[in-house]
């Protein structure tokens, strides 16, 4: 008799006795009722011992006649036999060639998680030959269909809805023959070596680009900040010459009036000065070290030259400025009287 107890745990509808007459009679027929598969209830002399994780399927003379549940199970060799079924996740990767919208080839990998349903072992058992070619061939059929409508940054981007395609696909398919999907995962998108050879130069150009502006920004930034640096120190400059060159002219005045009060006169006290200062050039250039420096007239008569120019210079157009110097220095000498000058306020 069948366990009204084990029926009321599968549906509660089916616990009622008429149910249960019906399904013990169906049960004697071929151990399913309503394409479920129900456990073995017969007895025999010898035991048959189920690992965890699988179901022993019963067969009495070729029919089919329920399972055994994991553990010691009683049956009689002579008129059944008990093949072993795993219920463990299996899991079968598939590989799938296609093109996408923008001619694009690609090579899908994709992992297909399942196991066998207890409830529907007859079905996973005798109804199917090779589920690992259906399942293959569901996935193909899905990933065939769905990455040609999109371009090759969708088929990446749209990796879940594809996943959820192929998933519930597979499932409807493989249901009715009692295997159960678990899981799809979609585990690689591959396109075509020198596609992906040009994806990547196609990237790496844009990031170059992308680096030489930036790099260009830098230097524009460097170069507006040394033009400000330059300009800033040039002011800078300007001021410190200014400042030094109106020292100097207080400086110059100072000594001139030192020398006047000391008894020298206006022009001998220019003299030595104009001396004073082309000794120290001289000095300095017998110094320098750059080996660069221009030589200037230096002879006995350069001293009174370069007196003669200073006159001229303060002069200006009025003291005769197309007389050489030589014979503006002469003509110093033979008449220092009639000579008029203005330095730093004071007439020569």
């Amino acid at each position: 008799q069948v366990n009204s107890a084990l029926l009321g745990s599968i549906d509660p509808r089916l616990s009622t006795p008429a149910v249960c007459r019906v399904m013990a009679e169906g049960k004697e027929a071929g151990g399913d009722f309503g394409g479920r598969s129900l456990p073995f209830s017969g007895f025999g002399i010898c035991c048959s011992c189920i690992p965890s994780g699988n179901v022993g399927v019963v067969q009495k003379f070729g029919s089919f006649s329920g399972y055994m549940d994991p553990g010691c199970n009683m049956y009689c060799p002579c008129v059944h036999t008990v093949k072993q079924v795993s219920l463990a996740v299996r899991q079968i990767d598939c590989k799938t060639e296609c093109k996408t919208k923008d001619n694009a080839t690609l090579s899908v990998r994709t992992a297909v998680q399942y196991r066998v349903d207890k409830n529907r072992v007859k079905q996973a058992v005798f109804d199917i030959l090779d589920p690992e070619s259906q399942i293959r061939a569901a996935v193909d059929n899905v990933v065939r269909s769905t990455i040609p409508a999109l371009d090759l940054e969708d088929a990446y981007s749209n990796k879940d809805s594809l996943c959820n395609g192929i998933q519930s696909s597979v499932r409807d398919s493989m249901s009715v023959f009692g295997y159960e999907v678990s899981t799809v995962l979609v585990t690689d998108i591959s396109p075509d070596p020198a596609l992906l050879q040009a994806m990547n130069a196609q990237l790496a150009a844009r990031r170059q680009r992308e680096a030489a502006i930036e790099q260009g920004e830098a230097q524009k930034v460097l170069q507006v900040k040394a033009a400000e640096a330059e300009a800033e120190a040039k002011f800078l400059s300007g001021q410190g010459m200014a400042r030094m060159r109106k020292a100097l002219a207080d400086g110059f005045k100072d000594s001139m009036l030192s020398m006047k009060e000391g008894g020298l006169e206006v022009h001998e006290a220019m003299n030595m000065m104009v001396t004073t200062q082309y000794l120290d050039t001289l000095k300095d250039f017998a110094n320098n070290k750059n080996k660069s420096a221009i030589l200037v007239p230096h002879g006995p008569g350069a001293v009174r030259d370069i007196e003669a120019q200073a006159r001229a210079a303060f002069d200006g157009p009025e003291g005769g400025s197309t007389a050489s110097p030589r014979a503006a220095a002469a003509s110093s000498d033979e008449a220092p009287s009639q000579q008029k000058m203005s330095f730093f306020g004071f007439n020569m």
